[in-house]
């Protein structure tokens, strides 16, 4: 099982997932620490660029540099905004493994197009859904198309792997496994999921779910309930 600690980036710091106050560390001193303790994964999501208010780019170049600088072995996965030829070069330029593609599938069918020729393998396509329906641009606009729906056009594009990150209603709600196993049945991709998956309890349970290879889990929560660290000491490929 694949997981990522997660670094939600907001005005350059590290914001909880679903709350409004950054915390006190900072970005580089979280990823240090989590790369300490084994990592060899991590996802940055910069939460200003998906919702078009902003960017974060400089300081995921420099966490992208800080990993890269602690070994070869450490693959990142960088979200939020990946919304040109450029913009992917960036980071790929920068160290980045796996680029994010959300709310463009919604709106440039022709950039997708040359991010997918150009930039294959190293693209995952995003399907953010609050009880299997499709939200978009940092998850503050609502579409009238299906999960499922956005997972099959993700495919016709040609994506080779899938993130659906699961909007909770509230913190404490169980994650929608049943639209991660209908993503995984109709698509046919290998599944990431994130969002929802916040405890041990909903670790335990990913590694019972058919068609999910992996979990993005927010980093402070590895700070919170040191027995999450032991899902770590897995080797990135």
């Amino acid at each position: 099982m694949k997981i990522f600690p997660t670094l939600n980036l907001q005005h350059g710091r590290v914001v909880p997932a679903g709350q409004l106050e950054p915390c006190a560390e900072t970005p580089l001193d979280l990823a240090a620490w989590i790369l300490d303790q084994g990592a060899t994964r991590l996802a940055l999501v910069d939460v200003d660029a998906a919702q078009g208010t902003g960017n974060n780019r400089e300081l995921i170049g420099q966490l992208l540099q800080y990993a890269r600088s602690q070994g070869p072995k450490t693959c990142i996965q960088v979200a939020g905004g990946v919304r040109s030829s450029d913009q992917a070069q960036y980071f790929i330029d920068q160290g980045a493994t796996w680029l994010v593609v959300g709310t463009l599938l919604h709106k440039s069918s022709l950039v997708v197009e040359q991010l997918v020729a150009r930039f294959q393998p190293y693209l995952t396509a995003a399907v953010d859904a609050r009880g299997g329906q499709v939200h978009r641009s940092g998850w503050v606009d609502a579409s009238c198309m299906s999960a499922t729906e956005l997972a099959k056009r993700a495919k016709a594009y040609g994506f080779r792997r899938l993130l659906f990150v699961d909007i909770p209603d509230d913190p404490g709600a169980d994650p929608d496994f049943d639209t991660a196993h209908a993503l995984s049945r109709l698509s046919g991709l290998p599944l990431v999921m994130g969002g929802s998956i916040t405890t041990l309890a909903h670790l335990e349970r990913l590694h019972a779910q058919p068609g999910l290879k992996g979990a993005l889990v927010d980093a402070l929560q590895f700070r919170r309930d040191a027995r999450l660290l032991a899902y770590l000491a897995t080797a990135c490929a």
